[in-house]
């Protein structure tokens, strides 16, 4: 028929007729096609149906979650993944809508009456992480992907998501309000719609939540704050809040290391009750940022964990080919802190500790740990606050703290209030901080006894048990301690020998080595070291010595290869090496006894089973840095020298240590029998003649040399006191 034109065939999708809108964007129901589709269709690099299979898999066990990652997605449609990075917050229920319905049909034949579960979308990504200190207000409601420290978590809460409201008045019902998500909450209506004919109208305000009939998901809130070694000089850390839900709670710790991948946020900021009308219109636009998380990366392993890029093949290949050296042991501690003049054994000791030995998980699910503990004691000026600054910058996680300063809180954890929910949270200390690191405790022995004790359980066990206001729960602390501490009087006193140390035994066993630095007067030794010194101040840039070696390593090149050691290599002791420690510890612990029967008194350093196995963790830290699998004979040799040249000799330090001809048993015997004697018959207060006294005990066949020695210790000690001429007062006993 003529004037008629063909007619064509024309459809439409319901309420929509495009996928792209007006604006440009994907339309909601193109958006669900396309985030099923590519749930269902996506291939990876081994030709498998990845994410079908893993749905699949995770909805059989119960595990409502499917974890995507951005960059498959943006493969499989650019445009998608770019919308939903810009609106996280319109396009991430859509995808969890599609992967409900993609779970529907992978999931079938189901039992009869089940109903589908609501899926929870879970986020990564391979891109560059932005610092909390770079959020600015271009990344508001944008997925953003953040780095740093837990350090305060809540206690699982419930927040609804549906809500159910019912009028006191007329009792009319309101279902299935939605809640929007995050920290945000809502406004009840204020009036009820209902039109009762012949009733009154009802009051304002007049809806109350009905608790039964709301649906509710967990929820926890935590703090995280920037890492130590991205914070600029002399600024405050930053950090910022953070909201999970569902199954992202409940799995991380204060201490924890994590990066998130969250939407930016805002929530209205907290006002205080009493601001008057102004006050209030002025804050009304204020609010707080923080980041409700879609994705979660946590390090569990907490050993070896280090800021930065991942290494490269030819990075590893330099550090094998440096660890197969067989001065490596040497190269590293000359290159630990090379403007500090000398004290070679220390500096191998602190590379031993940078390195760690082997974490050892027991069959009966104990664990033993791999870190080692060191105590520098002694003379002020000998370098000890430089050495503890040193290693705060080369290990892969460093945090230095002062003892005086700090609390057993403040070390450990503490459990505090929210000011704005009034519930308790937990809040991790340095120890837990340095999780993986090292912790660098200057001042050690300003600290209160009642803080020190506090550290026990975090040096020996690496945990920390928290059980206050409710909260029970373990931390966990597996890092190394170095500690610097002066004697009792200022400067080390050889003629008073144990008395310069005032740590417990309980604490002085849970170091691995300790080591006793005396400023001794030798005018070799000080021309060596004030021309070093000289030297370091006229060319700063290059420290150069008498002894440099060429081969030193830089700051970065050692921070990177203790990494790559701790991460690459577990060893063991071999079976010839722990003959060898065996025989050696019962020597060691017959040597102790035989001195403790010998001074009458027991030592102030116990050698237990807790130092045969520092001498083990020595051995395997040796082993380690050669990338071995086994620690060998020799290396049990260096440990046992370590050992010996640091805690044995000061453990086996005697009272009159440094006397003056009295190098023998016996001698040193006669001088406390000496004492003795003084201190018993002549009461406090008293004046006598010194030649008197010399007198008296010549007559009991004491030697002259012995009287002399012990009058001149107790002045010095300031147990006696000159009045007059060749007369002393005696002051205490």
């Amino acid at each position: 028929m003529a004037g008629f034109d063909d007619p064509g065939v024309f459809y439409s999708e319901p309420f929509f007729s495009e996928d792209v809108t007006e604006d440009g964007e994907i339309s909601r129901t193109s958006a669900v096609r396309r985030f099923k589709e590519f749930i269902k269709t996506f291939l990876d690099h081994e030709n498998v149906y990845s994410y079908r299979e893993q749905l699949k898999k995770r909805y059989n066990l119960r595990q409502y979650k499917l974890l995507v990652v951005m960059e498959d997605l943006a493969s499989f449609d650019a445009q998608l993944a770019d919308r939903l990075t810009r609106l996280p917050a319109d396009y991430l229920p859509l995808f969890e809508h599609a992967a409900k319905e993609a779970a529907d049909e992978v999931t079938r034949p189901r039992p009869e009456g089940e109903e589908v579960r609501d899926m929870q979308i879970l986020l990564s990504s391979d891109a560059n992480p932005l610092q909390i200190r770079d959020l600015r207000s271009e990344h508001m409601a944008r997925l953003v992907k953040v780095p740093g420290i837990v350090i305060q978590a809540s206690g699982l809460r419930a927040k609804a998501t549906r809500l159910t409201l019912q009028c006191r008045s007329c009792r009319n019902i309101i279902p299935n309000m939605a809640v929007k998500p995050g920290l945000e909450g809502v406004s009840l209506p204020r009036r009820c719609s209902s039109d009762q004919t012949g009733r009154p109208k009802c009051a304002m305000d007049p809806f109350f939540v009905v608790p039964d009939k709301c649906k509710c998901v967990d929820f926890q809130v935590l703090k995280i704050q920037e890492s130590p070694d991205s914070v600029p000089k002399g600024e405050l850390p930053r950090h910022i809040q953070l909201y999970l839900d569902r199954y992202l709670t409940d799995c991380i710790v204060p201490g924890n290391r994590i990066t998130v991948i969250g939407i930016y946020s805002i929530r209205k900021a907290g006002t205080k009750p009493q601001k008057t009308g102004r006050e209030k219109a002025s804050s009304a636009g204020l609010r707080k940022p923080y980041l409700r998380v879609v994705g979660i990366e946590v390090d569990s392993d907490g050993a070896g964990r280090a800021s930065g890029q991942p290494l490269t093949s030819e990075e590893e290949e330099e550090f094998r080919r440096l660890a197969s050296r067989p001065d490596i042991y040497e190269v590293i501690a000359r290159s630990i802190s090379p403007s500090i003049y000398g004290s070679l054994d220390i500096k191998k000791a602190i590379a031993c500790l940078l390195i760690g030995g082997s974490r050892k998980r027991l069959p009966d699910g104990l664990t033993r740990r791999g870190d080692i503990n060191i105590l520098l004691l002694g003379d002020p000026g000998t370098a000890k606050s430089q050495l503890l600054k040193f290693v705060e910058k080369v290990a892969p996680i460093g945090v230095y703290t002062s003892g005086k300063g700090s609390s057993a809180a403040g070390l450990t954890a503490s459990v505090m209030r929210d000011p704005v929910s009034r519930n308790f949270i937990m809040e991790g200390g340095a120890m837990v901080l340095a999780d993986g690191g090292v912790v660098c405790i200057d001042e050690f022995d300003k600290m209160r006894s009642s803080d020190r004790v506090a550290i026990h359980e975090a040096m020996e066990q690496q945990t920390i048990s928290i059980a206050k206001a409710g909260i029970t729960t373990t931390l966990n602390s597996r890092c190394s301690v170095l500690a610097a501490a002066n004697s009792v009087f200022g400067r080390w006193d050889d003629s008073k020998g144990d008395a310069n140390i005032d740590f417990l035994p309980t604490i002085l066993s849970r170091f691995d080595m300790i080591f006793i630095i005396k400023d001794e007067h030798d005018v070799a030794k000080d021309t060596r070291m004030a021309k070093h010194v000289m030297q370091v101040h006229l060319n700063a840039l290059q420290p150069a010595t008498e002894d440099a070696v060429e081969a030193e390593l830089d700051l970065p090149t050692l921070k990177k290869f203790i990494t790559f050691c701790r991460r690459r290599c577990g060893p063991r002791l071999s079976e010839q090496a722990a003959d060898k420690l065996r025989n050696r510890y019962v020597v060691m612990r017959g040597g102790a006894r035989q001195h403790e029967r010998d001074t009458a008194k027991k030592a102030s350093i116990p050698i237990t089973v807790r130092q045969l196995e520092a001498i083990i963790r020595i051995s395997e830290s040796l082993a380690k840095m050669s990338l071995l699998p086994f620690a060998l004979e020799s290396h049990v040799d260096e440990a046992l020298r370590l050992f010996q040249v640091s805690t044995m000799d000061a453990a086996l330090s005697g009272s009159l240590t440094g006397a003056e001809g009295f190098a023998s048993e016996g001698d040193q015997e006669e001088v406390r029998k000496v004492e003795r004697q003084l201190k018993n018959r002549f009461p406090i207060g008293s004046h006598v003649s010194e030649q008197r006294i010399v007198q008296d005990f010549l007559k009991q066949n004491y030697s002259e040399q012995a009287i002399l020695t012990i009058i001149h210790i107790m002045l010095r000690r300031g147990e006696l006191q000159h009045r007059m001429q060749r007369k002393v007062l005696f002051r205490v006993r």
